[in-house]
C-alpha cells in the first residue's frame, strides 16, 4: 500500500475512534443513570426500562442504526448520519452498560452502609466517597468489554454512509485488487485502538482501587 492508502486508512481509523468514543462516554453516563432510577424501582418508569434494555440488548447494532435513521424523519427528527450513528450506538450500550452497573449495586454490601450512617455520614457522602470508587473498580472490567464490543462492532455505521475504518478498507481493496493488505492494517489499528482502552483500564483500576481503599 502506499502513502495514500495509509493515510485514507488513518482518516477511516478517526472516525470510528470518535464516534465510537462519544457513544461510550454517553452512554456509560446514560447506563448509570438508568441503573439508578432503576434500582429506586418505580413500577411504570422500571418497566418502561425493563423493556428500552430487552430490545436494545436483543436488536443487533446494524438494525439499531438502520431504523434510526431511517425512522427519524418521520417523527420529524432530522438527524446527520454521524449524529445517528452516535445515539444508536449510544442507545445500545447504554442499556448493556445499565446492567453491569445495576450488578454492581446488588452486589454492594449493605453493611458498609449502615457502618457509614452510624458514624454520621449522609448518604451522599457515602455514596461518593465509598459506594461509588467501589462499583467504577468491581464494574471496570465489564464497561470496559462492552467498550470493546461496541468499537468492534462499529462496521454497523457503514450502512448509512459513515466512511469508518472498514468501509475505508473496502474502498481500497476495490481500487487496488488486493484485499488482503488493507484488511491487516485495518486489523492492526483495531488492535491498536483496544490496546489503548485496555491500558486505560488498567490505569483506571489502579486509581479506583486507590480510591475505594
Amino acid at each position: 500500500m502506499n502513502g495514500q492508502a495509509w493515510l485514507l486508512l488513518l482518516e477511516g481509523a478517526w472516525t470510528t475512534l470518535w464516534i465510537s468514543g462519544t457513544a461510550i462516554a454517553i452512554g456509560v453516563i446514560f447506563g448509570l443513570g438508568i441503573a439508578l432510577v432503576r434500582m429506586a424501582r418505580i413500577p411504570f418508569v422500571d418497566q418502561l426500562l425493563v423493556l428500552y434494555i430487552s430490545l436494545a440488548r436483543a436488536t443487533p447494532l446494524v438494525t439499531f442504526v438502520l431504523f434510526l435513521f431511517l425512522s427519524a424523519p418521520t417523527f420529524g427528527i432530522n438527524m446527520n448520519r454521524n449524529t445517528a450513528a452516535i445515539v444508536a450506538m449510544t442507545l445500545n450500550t447504554a442499556a448493556f452498560n445499565a446492567e453491569i452497573w445495576r450488578a454492581a449495586f446488588l452486589s454492594f454490601s449493605r453493611e458498609q452502609k449502615e457502618a457509614a450512617l452510624a458514624c454520621g455520614m449522609t448518604s451522599r457522602v457515602f455514596f461518593r466517597r465509598i459506594m461509588l470508587p467501589q462499583m467504577i473498580s468491581s464494574s471496570l472490567p465489564g464497561l470496559v468489554n462492552e467498550m470493546s464490543f461496541l468499537i468492534k462492532g462499529s462496521p454497523a455505521i457503514a450502512v448509512i454512509g459513515i466512511v469508518d475504518l472498514t468501509r475505508v478498507t473496502n474502498r481500497i481493496s476495490a481500487v487496488t485488487y488486493e484485499p488482503l493488505p488493507p484488511i491487516l492494517a485495518a486489523a492492526l489499528l483495531y488492535m491498536l485502538i483496544i490496546s489503548i482502552l485496555l491500558k486505560l483500564q488498567a490505569m483506571a483500576e489502579k486509581k479506583a482501587n486507590r480510591l475505594a481503599m
